[in-house]
């Protein structure tokens, strides 16, 4: 069973910002990292411009801290700054692991599998002759009962079309409308600009 823990990181703090300026002005940025400097000098900044927020990185907890007590909704530029410590997930284990390797043979063979390892063979295909035979005497202009109709539901007819080649041209049936045929357009008549 993997456990899920959120552990506070008391060495990071994450600043949501309103001010855009951070962002976009180096005279706001640097501003902005000067309060942050005066709690640690090492301290490093991630920015995360979409999000409007910035990790600080700090050196010593205790100066995370203090930054945090004493900056949380403090005002810079005219707008408000809220820190929070920043938190990571651990699942089970605080270390990342490989995975298992099972999973690593599934799509292709690799360049040297391990032992036992064998190709898998495809499936033979299936076919269906009860399917065939009925497709096979389906003729065109009839129509075939698929599925009779109830009182609540309604059947399935299939109507089978003529082609263009299977025409009988029997006097029953009523004459064929020709196809439309597509003309194409000419092109305009080509004359040269006037020089100037």
């Amino acid at each position: 069973m993997h456990l899920k823990m959120l552990k506070c990181n008391p060495f990071s703090l994450i600043a949501s910002l309103e001010d855009r300026d951070v962002f976009c002005r180096l005279e706001a940025r640097a501003g902005f990292e000067a309060l942050f400097r005066s709690f640690d000098s090492d301290a490093t900044f991630q920015y995360f411009k979409s999000f409007r927020r910035v990790r600080i990185n700090f050196t010593d907890a205790v100066a995370a801290a203090e930054a945090r007590v004493r900056l949380h909704k403090s005002d810079f530029n005219g707008k408000e700054i809220r820190l929070y410590f920043a938190q990571s997930l651990h699942i089970g284990s605080p270390r990342l692991e490989p995975p298992k390797p099972e999973k690593q043979y599934l799509i292709s063979p690799p360049a040297s599998p391990p032992v036992g390892w064998s190709q898998s063979s495809d499936a033979t295909p299936v076919i269906n002759y009860d399917l065939l035979c009925a497709i096979s005497k389906l003729g065109p202009g009839e129509k075939y009962e698929l599925h009779a109709g109830t009182s609540t539901t309604p059947s399935v007819v299939v109507h089978v079309c003529e082609s263009d080649h299977d025409s009988s041209g029997s006097e029953e049936e009523e004459p064929r409308r020709a196809r439309p045929r597509i003309i194409q357009t000419r092109r305009p008549e080509y004359a040269p600009p006037p020089l100037h």
